[in-house]
């Protein structure tokens, strides 16, 4: 199963609606704030999309100024953490739960924590969220 299935069914979103999350524009299974919410992480997240006045519009019928903040935090996070997992190679929420970061000559510059919630810097405190 994957990972963003199984937390998903864990947070006790039915699997019909899962299944249902790439159509979720034409699914009568999303209400119509989850369909703003899905449209803008969508737009933000995609290249090839802005997010356009009429997307914010209708955002903004469905969430207050500081939900949209914090929408626009989680989507950012979540994009940032898969291009983390991505560089070092790692799967969806930390399946390499800890790397060693290194210098050229060997030497061991701290430990790093990725869990997809939470980096944490092991030695030098350098990362904290």
């Amino acid at each position: 199963m994957d990972i963003r299935r199984a937390v998903g069914a864990r947070a006790g979103i039915p699997s019909e609606k899962l299944d249902n999350l790439l159509r979720y524009r034409q699914s009568d299974r999303f209400t119509p704030r989850e369909q703003a919410a899905l449209e803008y992480a969508e737009r933000i997240t995609r290249d090839d999309q802005e997010v356009s006045d009429t997307c914010m519009t209708r955002l903004r019928e469905h969430f207050s100024e500081p939900e949209v903040v914090e929408l626009t935090f989680i989507v950012g996070f979540q994009t940032f953490a898969s291009k983390f997992a991505k560089a070092f190679n790692s799967g969806p929420a930390g399946i390499r739960s800890s790397l060693t970061v290194g210098d050229a000559r060997g030497g061991d510059y701290g430990r790093v924590q990725y869990d997809g919630v939470q980096l944490t810097s092991r030695t030098s405190g350098l990362i904290a969220l």
